[in-house]
Formats: C-alpha cells, structure tokens, sequence
C-alpha cells in the first residue's frame, strides 16, 4: 500500500504531539493529498470560523505516488481555510518537501490549535519535537532556512518556511520550501504564522515502500515517462522555456490581461519572454535563465534558475541578490511585468527573488499591485499614502518598490498586503478588483479564451487556472482542439479538466503531466501502487466527489451562487480592444446554468441530494 497509513497530529496550544493511523476508508475514497486532507478538514473545523483563529487547522501532506518512482512525484499539498478568500485552501508545491516527508514515514502533518510563542516544527522519522523560533521570528525565509540548516548541521534537511510578510499579516502569504518552490496561493503561509509557526524541518530516511504490485508499477511508471518525453509540450517546450513558452503565444491570441485587465495583449511581451530569458546580455555575456532544474522524481524540469544582471539598478549595490535564484514562471512575469506593465526583464526577475525570499505568492502581489496603479492613475491613491512613490504603470521602480514594502510588511505594503479586492475596497474603487471570491486573476483573459472565465468563476479557491486549464484544450489543442472564442461545450469542458486535475492534486504527482498524460496513462500507476481496482473511470468519481466537497465547505462557509461570477469589467464594462477578440467580453451567462445541470447542482449551485448520494458525500 503506497500510504504510509501515519498521520503526525500536532496541537501547538499545549505542545502535544501525537501519532494516529489514517482513515483508510477515507483514502479509498478520497485517495490522497487534496481530497483526503480536505476530507480531514471538513470533518474537524467549522468551515464558519476566522482562518486566522486557532479554531482553523493546517495540514500539510502527501498523495500515495509521493515519493515513489512516478514522474514529478515530489509534490505536496497545504490544505486549509483561507483568510484571503474565506473558501477552502489548497496550495500545491513541488521541490524535495513533498519526497522528505513521505520518507520520514508520514502521509500527514495536521496543525491545531495556536503555540503561545514562536516554534518550529523538527521532525526525524518518527521523532518529532516544537523548537523555540523566537530567535528566528523577524527573519526572511531564506534566513531562516540557513540559520536552521546551520543550527542542525544537516545539509539534507528540507524545510518549508514563512517569510516576514506572513508574519506581518499578509493575506497572500505563501510557504516556500528549497528556497524558491512553494506552496503559494490563497494565503496558505498567512495561516501558518498566524498559529506562530515558523517552518516545518524534514528529515526523513525510512524510504517509501508498500507498493502494493511492484512489476506492474515499474511498467507503468516507465510507460509514462516515455510518453512525456515523446510529447513536444512536456518533452521539449518546457525544458526549453519552462512555462514561460506561453508568453508570446498567449499575447498573440490576445488573451494576455494587460493594465490591470484593462488590455489584452502587451507590447513589451517579448521583452519578458521564455525567449528572452535565453537572450545573451550585452553588459556581461550572460543570459538571464542559467539553467533549468527539476522538482524529486521529475523528467520534465520546467524549473527556471536565473540571475540579475549585477549592474542593474535593482542589485548593483546588494551582492546577496546577484546570484542563482528562482526564475520566472509564465505567471510571475504574467503579474509583476504585464500586468504591471513593466518590461525590465531584470526588475520582473528581481521582485521574485523577494517573493521567494519572503515566501510571498507573486500572482497575488502582482496583480494587487496592477490594481494599485491604477487607483494612482485614477487619483484614488496619491503619493501622501505612497509616501512619495508615484505607482504607475510601467514604472519597474515603482514595481521593485511596492514589492520590497510589501514582502516587508512596511507602510503602504501593508495596505497591498491585504489583496486586491480589500484594497480596492479601501480606497472606494472596488470595480478595479480583479479577482474571484476575493482571489486575483492569473495571466489568461477570460474574454480571449471563454473556458477559462468559466473555470475562474467556478473555481473553488478563486479565481486560479491550475483548478481546470481549459487553456491545454482552447490554446494549446491538448488533449483536442476548441475554440477559444465559442462558449458552446466549454461547461463540460470545465467540469472534465476540474474532476481530472482533483485526481491529479489528490495522487501526489505534478499537473503539468496532463500537457501528455490523460487519466488512461495515470490511472495505472495509482492501480500498481495502491491496492484495490484504480480504473480510469473510478478516478474520474473519486475527483468529482473531491470537488463537490469542496463545494459544500464553500457553502456552508458563507459562499454562495453569487460568488461563481467574473467583474463586471470582464462580463460588460470593457470588451477586448485588439486582437483575436476584439469586441469581445465573457459570455458567463451562457456557461453557468449549463455548468450547474452537468455538476448535479440546483440552479442556486447546490448540489442536489441525488448527486450527494451518488457521491457518497
């Protein structure tokens, strides 16, 4: 059996920490990671409390292929109520976490409960222990990982970590693990400050075992990763260019959000390219991108490794920022240069080596930061509230500066670190808010590709495209081509892409696989590795159960049909002004009933009781 079947319970109130075995009847239904974590959640909080309150609980974890031979299985889940949206939370991270703590014998971290002062959590196999942290409280993730890497004198620890941002309140503060990997939407972080923990320390050496039919697991596993490397996307695209391949491709159909949504195609795209980043630099023969990298157990090796041009304004005088780091991903340089509209390669590069090293979740920040720019431009933020910085658009400057306040928790980066949609509120322009349920838009426009707004406005953490990329289909043609601008299908195409990635989130393998694999190729390998009958078709149930859970967290959380909408500034106030779109807004309306009746939902979003007996829920 692919599970550990041991659960780390860890209430910080009282110090306590307890070993339990996990609820096999759970993860037979709800199979690993994303749906069994929720499972453990809904079952154990009120989904009405504050997400910062220590009535919420945390827990961090692991699907049954974590760790084995499968490709891309190093990820790891965070799994909680999230103080940015109120909705359910789950961040999902690659790097080595994910592997350590399978290996250290455990399938789940739960956190309850709030430790009186600061702590890291120390696990060692079956040991486990709270440190006192209060030497670390302040400090930057990076930091912290080399002071506790250098207290330990253990180079093979793995640790995930809050930066001062989540200390400080951040609603979109993320937890980053091998330093620039991170489980980084919906404020996962923010919650984990809140109970005053400062990282989670791995060490784990037990290895992963109990495959329940090893020959068979060997044959799948190895049938899957000749089909990622045959696939152009997964083969060859993104080893290449990493995510960002999509940059030129999305501002050619015109579907790249541009001014805070205000456009939908960006001159200076190219400029913060995949391609560029491979561009030679004039002042010293180096290229931005150094090399790629890859996550535990990954054939793909998307990951980007850059650097700043030492003489760039942004590091010339701070040689701790002049080495490797995380590069940027298709949404970083979506949200910090696009979006922003800034086109310093170096300055977008910059601004996310501090949202790494502050464990900051750079969607979010670049997008507040649009809508920020253009409360400024719109006279509803001066420079008496900046304290002198004038936030406009294409100022990398200004966006160097909103990100350093912002990651610090000083002066105005505390009004952007409550998010776009409370920050929009404060200054009296709520409309300027991009986001669903209170969660910012990533970098597809939903007025140039109809699925996505669909999947924007049903996702259950708001507004994210990794809940059902319908762009793989409406862009790309994975796994078949449809029309970006037609609505008509696109509700069973969400529905689809929804249920599937829930089984990918819950299996503990990455979603970029499904740019190759579809549920025939996955399937396999959860039915090798786990015991009982791992069909295709029982996955596909297993994924819808997980979403209609969710759902009823959401609802009985306080969020209702209202909230499965995109702003009206998508839906009515400005069409697409060029490109493939022009003229164009989302056709929700068109979408959403249809979108109910396939889900077994009322035409209030509620699942009827004849889909949650189906369901088993």
């Amino acid at each position: 059996m692919s599970w550990t079947r041991n659960v780390l319970r860890v209430n910080l109130s009282n110090g306590s920490i307890t070993h339990e075995p996990l609820n096999m009847q759970w993860a037979n239904d709800y199979l690993g990671q994303r749906g069994l974590a929720t499972k453990y959640l809904v079952e154990e909080i009120d989904p009405k409390c504050d997400a910062l309150s220590p009535e919420n609980k945390m827990i961090m974890t692991t699907g049954p292929l974590t760790g084995t031979m499968a490709s891309t299985a190093g990820r790891y889940s965070v799994v909680t109520k999230s103080p940015l949206t109120g909705a359910i939370a789950c961040s999902n991270s690659g790097g080595y976490f994910g592997n350590e703590m399978k290996n250290a014998g455990w399938d789940m971290i739960i956190l309850e409960g709030k430790s009186p002062t600061p702590v890291y959590l120390y696990i060692e196999n079956d040991k486990a222990e709270l440190i006192p942290a209060d030497d670390l409280w302040g400090k930057s993730a990076w930091e912290t990982d080399e002071l506790i890497h250098s207290k330990h004198q253990d180079p093979m620890l793995r640790i995930a970590v809050v930066g001062r941002a989540a200390e400080k309140g951040c609603l979109f503060s993320a937890i980053v693990n091998d330093l620039h990997r991170a489980a980084g939407r919906s404020g996962v972080g923010t919650v984990m400050a809140s109970k005053n923990v400062k990282a989670v320390v791995l060490r784990g050496t037990k290895g992963v075992g109990g495959i329940s039919d090893p020959a068979k697991f060997f044959k799948a596993t190895e049938d899957g990763k000749k089909v990622l490397a045959e696939n152009a996307v997964t083969g060859e695209g993104l080893p290449a260019l990493g995510t960002q391949v999509l940059m030129n491709v999305i501002n050619e159909v015109g579907a790249l959000p541009t001014h805070n949504h205000r456009e939908v195609q960006f001159d200076g795209a190219s400029k913060i390219s995949g391609e560029a980043m491979l561009e030679v630099r004039a002042s010293d023969g180096k290229a931005n991108l150094t090399t790629n990298g890859a996550c535990f157990g990954c054939t793909i090796a998307c990951q980007r490794i850059s650097t700043v041009d030492k003489n760039h304004f942004t590091v010339k005088d701070k040689p701790q920022y002049q080495g490797n780091s995380g590069g940027l991903e298709f949404e970083n340089a979506w949200s910090l240069g696009t979006d922003c509209g800034v086109d310093d390669l170096d300055a977008v590069t910059f601004a996310n080596f501090l949202c790494n090293e502050d464990a900051v979740d750079p969607i979010s920040l670049g997008a507040t930061i649009a809508a920020a720019m253009e409360l400024f431009e719109e006279g509803a933020i001066t420079v008496k509230e900046t304290g002198g910085m004038e936030l406009k658009f294409g100022s990398a400057e200004a966006l160097v500066w909103a990100t350093e306040v912002t990651v610090k928790g000083e002066g105005f980066g505390l009004d952007l670190g409550m998010g776009s949609k409370r920050l929009c509120e404060k200054y009296g322009r709520p409309e300027f808010s991009m986001t669903v349920k209170g969660q910012e838009f990533p970098a597809y426009d939903p007025r140039g590709i109809q699925g996505i707004g669909l999947a924007y406005a049903t996702s259950n953490r708001g507004a994210c495209h990794l809940r059902g990329y319908t762009v793989a289909s409406e862009i790309l043609g994975i796994p078949e081509k449809t029309d970006p601008l037609v609505t008509e299908g696109k509700a069973a195409l969400v529905k689809a892409f929804q249920d599937a990635t829930a089984v990918v989130d819950s299996a503990g393998i990455c979603v970029f696989t499904t740019f190759a694999w579809t549920l025939e190729d996955i399937a396999p390998q959860i039915d090798a590795a786990c015991e009982g009958d791992w069909s295709a078709e029982r996955c596909l149930e297993v994924g819808e159960r997980i979403w209609n859970m969710e759902r009823e967290f959401n609802l009985a959380a306080g969020l209702t049909a209202m909230d499965d909408t995109l702003p009206k500034r998508l839906l009515k106030d400005i069409a697409a002004k060029t490109g493939p779109a022009k003229g164009r807004v989302n056709d929700l309306g068109q979408m959403l009933p249809e979108y109910y009746q396939l889900r077994g939902w009322t035409p209030e979003g509620v699942p009827t009781d004849e889909t949650r007996m189906r369901l088993g829920l």
